[in-house]
């Protein structure tokens, strides 16, 4: 079986499981928490959650289904409170949360989510102790998100922003949810110290590859490909890992900061960091978190789930091309 293959039967596995628990629920704050989880997604962290299982002793993934539900429960509350404070009116192709229902609401549906992700991960099959890994994994990690998404608003204010605080905020905001799936599914599976703590670091480089590709995606690819406005950073001026060495190279975006920006001004904004090999050097770095994220796996047994695991991590800075 491919990764593709593989993916999508595993999203497709995810899907049912999210549509038994969250389908047919009445209730309106129910269905405003259940409104983005049953609209779609690639569900990479539930697959990421299994391949660690299995990464660690095949077969096992069958047992923590619940703890692959759960990041995915987790990634969804996450998005739902980014959407309120984005102030975004539509994601994966239905109304946001708050604009469906309202702000109050949306933060409450984040919530119940929230809340539930942790129910989930208890329903695994896997020892007691285990389990209380898990959860404290689970818990440090949605604090590292809040982190780092407030670093990101912070950053809104600022043009001094260097590329050591950015790692620092994508690590926390991107980065923690994927090492937490990886060494969640490793940890459940019984993993020991050097198991985990390999697909943890897998996780987290591999997570900041993922945002670092993201930015790219942003910025150089078409609106068709990408499945959002072309080049919205930099109309926001937002603070990436592009518009940080465009700085160092002496290269000023802000005349582009603004709504109404061309294509035309698009590509000359695009021409000017080639030009200075800004976008070669972001896909450097990258490359070299993948790198890194690829070693890591080397601490584990060869086996198809470890396999899948290194060219998922391929995979995050391949998409949107």
């Amino acid at each position: 079986m491919e990764l593709r293959e593989y993916l999508d039967k595993t999203a497709e596995d995810v899907d049912k499981s999210l549509f038994r628990t969250y389908g047919n629920v009445t209730g309106e704050l129910d269905r405003a928490s259940a409104h983005l989880l049953i609209a779609g997604g690639k569900r990479l962290r539930p697959a990421v959650v299994m391949l660690a299982a299995d990464a660690i002793q095949r077969g096992r993934s069958r047992n923590i289904i619940p703890a692959a539900i759960a990041l995915e429960v987790t990634h969804t509350f996450t998005l739902i409170h980014d959407d309120i404070m984005d102030g975004d009116e539509a994601r994966r192709g239905v109304a946001t949360v708050h604009a469906q229902w309202d702000e109050a609401t949306a933060i409450l549906a984040g919530d119940v989510l929230y809340a539930q992700a942790f129910e989930l991960l208890c329903k695994s099959d896997a020892g007691d102790l285990e389990k209380v890994r898990a959860v404290a994994m689970l818990a440090r990690t949605c604090v590292e998100i809040c982190q780092g998404q407030h670093q990101d608003i912070s950053f809104a204010s600022r043009n001094d922003v260097t590329e050591v605080e950015y790692i620092e905020m994508v690590s926390k905001k991107t980065g923690a949810l994927y090492a937490a799936a990886a060494s969640i599914g490793g940890i459940l599976a019984g993993g020991n110290a050097a198991q985990t703590k390999a697909l943890f670091d897998w996780g987290l480089n591999s997570g900041i590859a993922f945002q670092i590709q993201d930015d790219l995606i942003d910025m150089v690819a078409t609106a068709e490909k990408s499945g959002k406005d072309r080049a919205s950073d930099l109309r926001e001026g937002k603070q990436t890992l592009i518009a940080i060495k465009a700085r160092e190279h002496g290269i000023d975006l802000s005349g582009y900061r603004k709504e109404n920006l061309t294509d035309a001004e698009i590509d000359e904004a695009i021409a000017a960091l080639e030009g200075a090999g800004v976008i070669r050097e972001v896909r450097e770095t990258a490359a070299n978190r993948v790198n890194i994220a690829k070693k890591s796996l080397a601490n584990l047994p060869e086996s198809q789930a470890r396999r899948y695991l290194s060219e998922i991590t391929d995979y995050f800075v391949s998409r949107g091309f």
